[in-house]
């Protein structure tokens, strides 16, 4: 199958890649020259513009972005004024399910179709396989299965049409939401394993311990493992966590469906009080408790 790849970077690249290994012809756009070259490195053809990658892919076209959901639609506006009836978008981003829908009922209207392709494997994806939550409509997404088979850990798992557009999206959604409550439960974890000085306790070597045989096993705390084991104290290590967010969505949507999901939600505000370096309500909460019980304040203003 050819295939037209929109968004070099690291993801996208070896998306395109794996599709290659694998007996595709993919060739690729992105505006970043530097994207370009380092993708036309690895073997992809990149080209400068919509225009020229276009013009060389076989009707019916498939196009599959790998793209921030931010310049979607903008991207959109673009192939809408070169695409024809009976081509197919793939949105393999983390787009939010609501936006997915809506375009897909954009394009549809010129004949377009819309796939959406929750992507899952992050920078290992090129040598393990990518988790695919796919969405949209049986007879769109049937013959794009030889690009989801290849794109797997295997031809028979990791990936599944898991339901109408948007599902997709929808589950790759909350897929990201369970990863934030994981990632908090462990950081926790370590950081108590941290704080008890009296056992001198080697973090490094517990999570090795826990990775084999242990029911908290994953591979987040294999990437954790790692990061300790090359630098115990995270050292130079800022306690700012961004997020992305899909976290935000699926909290949003937790909250439209009466659904009570504390943990994913405190993870989430965890991550936005990580990013307080000098927090208002810390403070306002340092006056209060000083006004009421003659609590000392500290304070900054003073040597």
């Amino acid at each position: 199958m050819e295939l037209a790849m929109i968004g070099l970077g690291r993801m996208g690249a070896n998306m395109a890649r794996r599709l290659q290994l694998g007996g595709h012809r993919v060739q690729g756009f992105d505006p970043g020259e530097a994207a370009r070259a380092e993708a036309t490195g690895h073997g992809i053809t990149a080209h400068a513009s919509l225009d020229a990658l276009l013009q060389v892919m076989p009707a019916p076209r498939v196009v599959w972005l790998m793209i921030p959901s931010a310049v979607v639609d903008g991207m959109l506006d673009q192939l809408l004024l070169r695409l024809a009836p009976g081509d197919t978008v793939v949105d393999g981003g983390n787009s939010w399910y609501r936006d997915t829908q809506a375009r897909g009922e954009r394009l549809a209207g010129q004949g377009i179709r819309y796939v959406d392709c929750g992507t899952s494997g992050g920078i290992w994806g090129l040598s393990e396989g990518y988790s695919l939550m796919v969405g949209g409509d049986e007879a769109v997404v049937t013959p794009l299965h030889p690009l989801f088979s290849t794109l797997a850990p295997a031809p028979d798992r990791g990936w599944a049409h898991v339901g109408p557009l948007g599902a997709g999206h929808y589950c790759k959604m909350i897929h990201n939401g369970i990863e934030y409550g994981m990632m908090q439960a462990y950081a926790e974890g370590f950081a108590l394993l941290e704080r008890k000085q009296e056992f001198n306790l080697d973090l490094a070597q517990i999570g090795e311990v826990w990775r084999h045989g242990s029911v908290v096993r994953s591979w987040l705390l294999d990437i954790g493992t790692e990061a300790l084991k090359h630098n115990p104290t995270l050292q130079g290590i800022a306690p700012y966590v961004p997020d992305s967010g899909e976290g935000r969505w699926t909290v949003r949507e937790a909250i439209d469906l009466d659904v009570s999901t504390p943990v994913l939600t405190l993870s989430l505000l965890e991550r936005l009080r990580s990013r307080e370096a000098n927090s208002f309500a810390d403070r306002l909460l340092a006056e209060m408790r000083n006004g009421f019980g003659g609590h000392a304040v500290h304070r900054t203003d003073v040597p």
